[in-house]
């Protein structure tokens, strides 16, 4: 089976922000609204923080029903693990996700000031100072043949996409402008050079742009 590297289940406004700017710690997404930002995937039956039965079926399920598989490694930006900018003051910090991360597989955290790895519950991060080729080098062997995920944020997806290191890609464009913030694209255009495209809308009122390399 084919290792591949994916980006999967990506939100960006409809101007093609990830987020907004001037994150903080109450903030991870900046001036961008997450609840607004993920709606279509937190009214859905396999949003994994659902608390009551119920919720949608469809496309948008689907797609987070499938978050998960075959994935055996993730690629973050330093700024999806963490607000703080330069050299760690201390290690106490340890992610948005508390005792139990989402991700369940060895993360690596694209870093300019590296620390040591810690691990919580079966998720173990590791800090590295590399490119993106050297980097998804390390997240394969991890994977031990899976699938690695680029998991954001959109300075960190673009940089591999610019290196023509993904395979697959899925962004959901929500109906929302940001204005500024971190780009993920002017357009999706710019991609399809290299990848074909299909764009799917949903009733949640997202667009789900599917590619996949030509």
């Amino acid at each position: 089976m084919t290792q591949l590297v994916k980006v999967q289940n990506f939100v960006v406004s409809s101007d093609g922000f990830g987020a907004g700017e001037d994150q903080t710690l109450e903030r991870p997404f900046g001036h961008a609204d997450p609840g607004t930002m993920f709606a279509w995937a937190g009214a859905t039956a396999s949003w994994p923080n659902r608390t009551e039965p119920g919720g949608s079926r469809g496309l948008d399920d689907h797609l987070t029903r499938d978050f998960g598989h075959n994935i055996g490694a993730e690629i973050m930006g330093a700024h999806k693990f963490s607000p703080h900018r330069g050299p760690w003051q201390n290690h106490d910090w340890q992610g948005w996700w508390g005792d139990e991360p989402p991700f369940h597989t060895p993360v690596f955290v694209l870093t300019h000031h590296e620390r040591p790895s810690f691990t919580l519950s079966d998720t173990t991060f590791h800090f590295v100072n590399a490119d993106p080729a050297d980097v998804l080098a390390l997240a394969k062997e991890a994977a031990e043949g899976k699938d690695v995920r680029i998991g954001g944020g959109a300075t960190t997806i673009r940089s591999f996409l610019d290196a023509d290191l993904v395979d697959t890609l899925h962004v959901a464009v929500v109906p929302v402008e940001l204005g500024h913030g971190v780009p993920l694209w002017k357009s999706p255009d710019e991609l399809l050079d290299r990848f074909h495209l299909d764009v799917v809308p949903s009733p949640s009122g997202v667009t789900h742009h599917l590619f996949w390399r030509k």
